[in-house]
């Protein structure tokens, strides 16, 4: 009886073991398919991904391109503007007060002078002439006055 009890125990493991293995040979399978699709789909993946690096590679070499010569052309620029400043500045800034002056001098020919307000305090002396106000002999300065009143 013992030999048998021992049977049918060894059976019954036996059969479960079996079943284990059974089960570990289909989740085996169950893994193994899973790594080939990922394979199957991993390596289009990073050939995509290295494509796009090498695309990405290549654009921003041009822009570093683009770049350097945006920065030569604004230094040329500025060259440019520097050599003009200096060349036509001086004699435009002539031209144009000599214009200015003329213009003045036009100006006081065609139209009389008005006659300024007497200036109060010590330097403001006036001589008359003949119902005209001629200004003293030290030099006529004008002061200037912005909106509130106050000397610029």
């Amino acid at each position: 009886m013992a030999g048998i009890l021992v049977a049918v125990f060894w059976a019954i493991l036996v059969s479960f073991l079996a079943v284990v293995l059974v089960r570990l040979a289909q989740t085996l399978r169950a893994t193994t398919k899973l790594v080939a699709d990922v394979t199957d789909q991993a390596v289009p993946l990073l050939a995509d991904a290295s494509a796009t690096v090498r695309s990405a590679q290549t654009q921003l070499d041009k822009v570093d391109a683009i770049a350097s010569d945006v920065q030569e052309v604004t230094s040329n620029a500025s060259a440019l503007s520097t050599t003009v400043a200096s060349t036509f500045g001086g004699p435009l800034v002539k031209v144009a007060a000599f214009g200015y002056g003329v213009r003045q001098a036009l100006g006081r020919r065609t139209a009389p002078e008005p006659e300024p307000e007497p200036a109060r305090g010590r330097g403001s002396r006036r001589t008359v002439i003949v119902g005209r106000t001629v200004p003293s002999a030290r030099g006529r300065r004008r002061e200037r006055r912005n909106a509130r009143g106050q000397k610029d």
